[in-house]
């Protein structure tokens, strides 16, 4: 058996293209604020909407892509606010049938678990979804 040959190793024809990446310049022409820019220029260092190299980021940037305080607050109202409306109305949903289950049930902890998990999605989701949307031109779901 030859020693160099690795089954796990995934062919070179079957890894996924790397979406194309905006220019520096493209991100200073965005009409967002100084911070947006900022948190764009991290997820490009980052790797993109992929963030493949976000373990490689010191824990400060990571912090600045990886969540979001408004995000966290008011969760899918800030992505209706940012006009990310697709990511709103799936967690919304998902926390409707959270809490409706919850509700049928007799059970009150699987509805406000739900509730705190949807805030927690739209904190951790928020940057790089708003990026797709601003920058790539995207309309992510998730």
């Amino acid at each position: 058996m030859d020693p160099s040959y690795n089954p796990y190793e995934v062919a070179p024809t079957a890894r996924a293209a790397a979406p194309p990446r905006p220019a520096a310049d493209a991100i200073d022409a965005l009409p967002v604020s100084a911070a947006w820019k900022r948190r764009f220029r991290l997820i490009e260092k980052a790797g993109g909407p992929q963030l493949g190299s976000f373990r490689d980021l010191p824990f400060g940037e990571r912090l600045a892509i990886g969540f979001n305080v408004l995000g966290l607050l008011f969760g899918p109202l800030y992505c209706l606010a940012k006009g990310l409306w697709r990511p709103a109305i799936a967690c919304f949903a998902i926390a409707f049938a959270a809490a409706f289950v919850g509700a049928a049930a007799g059970i009150e902890l699987p509805a406000r678990a739900a509730g705190y998990g949807v805030a927690f999605a739209c904190a951790h989701r928020a940057n790089v979804l708003y990026y797709r949307k601003v920058v790539l031109g995207e309309r992510p779901w998730l």
